[in-house]
C-alpha cells in the first residue's frame, strides 16, 4: 500500500509531505484547492507521461517520490530482485523528477530507472479511477484477470496457459521436422559417425592429464633414476658427503656447550639439519627404487597421448575436452532419434491438444457462468448509483484455434441508460458514469483484487442525497479491504471516510501554495459543515455534519 508522498515544486504545491493510513481517506477543499494536483503529482511517480509546464513557477523542477510498502507484494519484490533493484526490505520508493526543459529522470530505490520500468511495477501497486488515466480495468487483460479472480478460475488459467504452451511446443517441433527432415537426418548421420569415432578411443574425464604426467615420467625414467642416486651420494655415500659433515661438526660443538650454553641454539639446529637431511636421503632412495624403467609401458602411454592428440585435431577440440564432446554428442544424437520420430511427433502433439482442449472447454463453462453472475452482481450495484437501466456485461468472444488465455477473449460491456446498446467499458462517455461503474466492479471483486491501493477521482459527478451516501458507503466497505483514497465534493462521501483530508490554497508573496491538513474529529465537523452549507455555516449544518459522522458505516 501506499504510506508516503513527498512532492516538491509540482503545480502550486511547493512543498508538502504526507503519510497515508488504512481504510477509506477523502480529500475534500474547496475547487480549484490542488485536490486533484496531489492525484496527478502520484501519476508521475507511478510512470505517467511529463509535461514540463507542471514545474512550479519560479523553480527549475519538480519531484515526486512515492513510497510503498510491499508486504502483500510478492510479485514486486521478486520483479525487484530479478532486476537488480531491491531496496530498503518490505519497501520500495518509485522518484520522479521533471525539470523546466521538459527533461524526466526515473528512480527506482535510488537506482535509475526507465520511465517504463516504473510504469510496469506501477501496475501492481495502484490503480486511479476516474476522468484521469492510468486505469488498469480498462484493459483487456486486467478484464480477464477480474473475471477470472472472482470466480477463482486464475488456478484452472494457468493450467490451460501451460497446456496451450507446450502444444504450441510441439506444433513448432511437428512443423520444423516437415520443413527440415533432411537437413535433421543429415545431422543425426554426423553426429552418430562422430560418437561412434569417440567411443572407440572412449576418452575418460581426468584421463589427458593422467596419461600426460605418466608419459613425461616414463620417458624421463633413466634420468630421474640417476638424479635421485646422484644426491644420495652427495649427501650420505661420498668421502665428502654432507651427512658427515653436519654430524662432525654437531659432535664438536656438543662437547663445549657445557662451557658456553649460547652454543645451545645453534647445536640444536644441527641436530635438525641432520635429522631432515637424513629424511631426505631415505625419501630419495625410496623414489629411485619406485621409478620404473619399462619401455613396453613408455610406448603405450605415448600412443595413448598420440591418439587423443589426433581425435582433438579432427573434433577441433583439446585433448582434454574430448570426454566432454563425447557427453554432448550423445545428447544431442538423443535429441535427434527423438525429433527424427514424426509418427512420435505427431502423438505427443496430439495429446498435448487434447489436454488443452479438456482445460479450455472447462475454463469455457465456468467463465460463462461467472459472467452471468458477475453481470447481475454489477448491474444492481450500478442501480444503486443512480444508474437505474443501466446494464452491464462480461462477453465472451471465442477465438478461433484458441490462445494462451483459452477459448474466448474477455470485454466488459456497458449500457449506462436504458435502451442503450452496449458498448466497452473503454468508450463509456462520462468520466463520472466510468467511476461509479468501476466503482461497482471493484467493491463486488475486491476479494480477488491484487491492487492494494486505489484512487477515485470525482466519483460523486452528477450524483446527490442518498446516492452520494450509498457510494460513500461502497467506498468504506471496499476501504476494508484495499486502501481506498477519494477526491469528492459531497459531504455524504466524505462522511464515511475512516479519514479526511482538507485541501486548501492561499497566497504569499504572489504566489499560490496548496497545503493539506489531517483532519481531526472536530474540524471533520467543520469541513463537512462547509461542504453542507457553503460560506455561510450554522449551528443545523454543523449539527447535521455530526450526525452524518456518527452515523457513518451504519
Amino acid at each position: 500500500m501506499l504510506v508516503h508522498l513527498s512532492i516538491r515544486d509540482f503545480a502550486i504545491v511547493d512543498a508538502l509531505e504526507l503519510d497515508f493510513e488504512r481504510g477509506f481517506t477523502a480529500l475534500t477543499g474547496e475547487t480549484g484547492a490542488g485536490k486533484s494536483i496531489l492525484i496527478d503529482a502520484l501519476a508521475l511517480a507511478l510512470g505517467e507521461r511529463a509535461d514540463a509546464t507542471v514545474v512550479r513557477a519560479g523553480a527549475e523542477r519538480a519531484e515526486v517520490v512515492a513510497e510503498f510498502a510491499l508486504e502483500r507484494l510478492p510479485e514486486v519484490r521478486a520483479w525487484l530482485k530479478e532486476g537488480e533493484l531491491e531496496g530498503d526490505e518490505g519497501r520500495l520508493l518509485l522518484r520522479r523528477v521533471l525539470d523546466r526543459s521538459g527533461r524526466s529522470r526515473a528512480f527506482i530505490n535510488g537506482t535509475p530507472a526507465t520511465v517504463q520500468q516504473m510504469s510496469a511495477v506501477s501496475a501492481w501497486l495502484l490503480d486511479i479511477h476516474g476522468q484521469h488515466a492510468h486505469q488498469s480495468l480498462l484493459r483487456a487483460d486486467a478484464q480477464r484477470a477480474i473475471l477470472d479472480g472472482h470466480a477463482g478460475l486464475a488456478p484452472l488459467a494457468r493450467d490451460a496457459n501451460a497446456a496451450w504452451k507446450e502444444w504450441q511446443r510441439l506444433a513448432r517441433a511437428r512443423a520444423e521436422y516437415e520443413t527440415n527432415a533432411a537437413a535433421r537426418n543429415a545431422e543425426r548421420e554426423s553426429v552418430a559417425f562422430q560418437v561412434e569415432e569417440l567411443k572407440k578411443l572412449a576418452p575418460r574425464p581426468g584421463e589427458w592429464e593422467a596419461v600426460s604426467a605418466e608419459q613425461s615420467r616414463l620417458a624421463h625414467a633413466a634420468s630421474l633414476i640417476e638424479g635421485a642416486q646422484s644426491a644420495v651420494d652427495a649427501l650420505s655415500e661420498s668421502e665428502s658427503a654432507a651427512s658427515g659433515a653436519i654430524s662432525a661438526a654437531a659432535s664438536r660443538i656438543r662437547a663445549l656447550v657445557d662451557y658456553d650454553a649460547a652454543l645451545a641454539e645453534p647445536l640444536g639446529l644441527l641436530e635438525s639439519a641432520a635429522a631432515q637431511l637424513d629424511e631426505a636421503v631415505h625419501a630419495l632412495r625410496h623414489y629411485a627404487d619406485r621409478v620404473d624403467l619399462d619401455p613396453g609401458r613408455l610406448a603405450e602411454a605415448e600412443r595413448r597421448v598420440e591418439a587423443l592428440h589426433a581425435a582433438a585435431r579432427r573434433f577441433r577440440t583439446q585433448p582434454e575436452a574430448l570426454a566432454g564432446l563425447l557427453e554432448s554428442l550423445e545428447a544431442r544424437l538423443g535429441e535427434l532419434v527423438v525429433a527424427s520420430n514424426l509418427e512420435e511427433v505427431i502423438r505427443q502433439e496430439a495429446a498435448a491438444r487434447a489436454r488443452y482442449d479438456e482445460l479450455a472447454a472447462r475454463l469455457s463453462a465456468q467463465r460463462r457462468s461467472a459472467a452471468a453472475k458477475l453481470a447481475k452482481e454489477v448491474t444492481a450495484a450500478m442501480k444503486e448509483l443512480a444508474m437505474a437501466g443501466g446494464h452491464f456485461e462480461a462477453a465472451l468472444r471465442s477465438v478461433e484455434g484458441g490462445s494462451a488465455h483459452g477459448n474466448e477473449t474477455i470485454e466488459f460491456l456497458v449500457s449506462a441508460n436504458p435502451g442503450q446498446e452496449p458498448r466497452p467499458l473503454a468508450k463509456v462517455a462520462s468520466g463520472g458514469e466510468l467511476s461509479r461503474i468501476s466503482l461497482a466492479i471493484q467493491v463486488i471483486t475486491s476479494k480477488a483484487a491484487a491492487v492494494p491501493t486505489m484512487i477515485f477521482d470525482e466519483v460523486d459527478a452528477g450524483i446527490g442525497g442518498a446516492v452520494a451516501e450509498i457510494v460513500g458507503r461502497k467506498l468504506g466497505a471496499l476501504g476494508r479491504a484495499r486502501q481506498v483514497l477519494c477526491v469528492t465534493h459531497l459531504a455524504q462521501v466524505a462522511a464515511q471516510a475512516d479519514h479526511q483530508w482538507s485541501v486548501a490554497k492561499s497566497s504569499a508573496n504572489g504566489k499560490v501554495r496548496s497545503r493539506v491538513d489531517v483532519l481531526d474529529e472536530d474540524a471533520r465537523v467543520e469541513e463537512l459543515a462547509r461542504m453542507l452549507g457553503g460560506t455561510r455555516i450554522t449551528p443545523t449544518t454543523r449539527k447535521h455534519a455530526a450526525e452524518m459522522l456518527a452515523l457513518r458505516g451504519r
